[in-house]
């Protein structure tokens, strides 16, 4: 096939040329990143948390007219009643929880801070304020060291403590603090002066915030011997096997029984883990959902704007077509003529497409938070719309090359 006189019919017909290798380029670009994003936002869906999730309730509770130290034995009437009803395995307080979307932060490192707090932590890390039945109750896997005591636990002011007490940290954090694999036994300065000691390395456990922000520390957590004393508090109910129905229904009857001076939110006050995850994910889930019908809507209309093209073209040439018929070529060479022309087009899209995919995702860093595209979705996005192009001008190309010699004796 000869490129040349292919060229020289394209430049005879530059409008619709330039249109369709724009549309190709801008389908690429969008495509390429909106296909990674699509590819983030999976990979969130299917974050591990760390907890055994299966036959874990979640239960928000405030107490109404009562505050400081009224709530210890309120609360401690509450996890005695839960951790004896039938169908419950375990049950623990805890400030906050993976997915939840609200907690504590703070700085973690192996030394104290200086004193104008010029040296950056070594590392990002939630706070779970919690007692000894959270590892059970949670489904945690302790990788070393041993759970908390229960006379290593103790209510405190959430205004005012000292975090010098043994803690459990996550594997990832351990890791991040003492590269070398010994934070067993060692210090954690916790925004203090004074070092808490690790006790505990659980496999993993997810921070409660789920967005791009927190994803440099989402596995970096630590569980503090401490019950917060104040009128709100997060329950964590572990249930025994296929009670799980039954026991969403008990649990908040059985916490109005024990003490009817509480509020329990219609919306979101009793979930199961796998609603917590629904919840936690639905914009991810939402995005990707959206994502994935702008991809298809784009390259339906690329290809829709590729078959009209070449059907236009192919009406105008019709007359052409016979002369090239009559003078000896054969229907592979119509056929082949039409994709070679559209292949040429497409090449010329596809590389303006790949440079405007980087650009974008460049700004999309800049300016959302994003990893940088990697450049495997750009050569596949790149022989996509090839294949693309080349699937869609087939069927008008294979009505060129039906044209019978008879059309170079019509008048146009």
């Amino acid at each position: 096939m000869q490129i040349k006189p292919i060229l020289a019919a394209l430049k005879r017909h530059k409008a619709g040329t330039v249109l369709i290798a724009l549309q190709i380029a801008l389908t690429l670009a969008i495509v390429c990143n909106a296909l990674f994003i699509i590819r983030q936002r999976t990979e969130h869906l299917s974050r591990p948390t760390g907890l055994t999730e299966s036959n874990l309730l979640a239960v928000s509770n405030r107490w109404v007219g009562a505050d400081g130290k009224a709530t210890e034995s309120l609360t401690e009437t509450d996890l005695a009643a839960l951790r004896q009803q039938a169908g419950v395995a375990d049950a623990t307080m805890i400030n906050s929880y993976p997915l939840r979307g609200g907690g504590w932060s703070l700085g973690a490192d192996t030394k104290p801070s200086d004193k104008d707090n010029v040296r950056r932590p070594t590392a990002q890390t939630t706070l779970y304020f919690t007692d000894e039945h959270a590892l059970s109750t949670m489904g945690l896997k302790l990788v070393g060291g041993r759970n908390f005591r229960p006379e290593e636990v103790r209510w405190v002011d959430p205004r005012d403590f000292e975090t010098n007490v043994p803690v459990i940290v996550s594997q990832a954090l351990a890791t991040k603090l003492y590269p070398d694999g010994h934070a067993l036994g060692k210090p954690v300065y916790l925004s203090s002066t004074k070092p808490a000691t690790i006790i505990g390395i659980v496999e993993r456990l997810q921070v409660p915030w789920t967005g791009n922000w927190a994803a440099n520390f989402a596995e970096n957590s630590v569980l503090l011997p401490f019950l917060l004393q104040g009128n709100f508090g997060n329950y964590l109910v572990r249930t025994r096997p296929g009670e799980m129905a039954r026991m969403t229904k008990a649990v908040p009857a059985l916490l109005f029984k024990t003490n009817r001076m509480r509020v329990i939110p219609e919306e979101r006050g009793v979930r199961t883990f796998a609603e917590v995850r629904e919840q936690a994910y639905k914009s991810d889930r939402g995005m990707a959902i959206l994502m994935g019908v702008v991809c298809a809507v784009l390259l339906a209309i690329t290809a829709a704007g590729i078959v009209g093209l070449t059907s236009f073209w192919v009406g105008q040439r019709r007359k052409q077509i016979g002369v090239r018929r009559a003078l000896g070529a054969t229907r592979h060479d119509i056929l082949s003529y039409f994709l070679t022309e559209n292949l040429l087009i497409g090449a010329g899209g596809v590389i303006v497409g790949a440079a405007l995919a980087i650009g974008m995702n460049l700004w999309l860093v800049s300016h959302f938070e994003m990893e940088r595209l990697s450049l495997a979705y750009v050569a596949v996005g790149v022989i996509a719309l090839l294949l693309l192009g080349q699937g869609a001008v087939l069927a008008p190309a294979m009505k060129a090359s039906r044209v019978p010699p008879v059309e170079a004796t019509r008048s146009v």
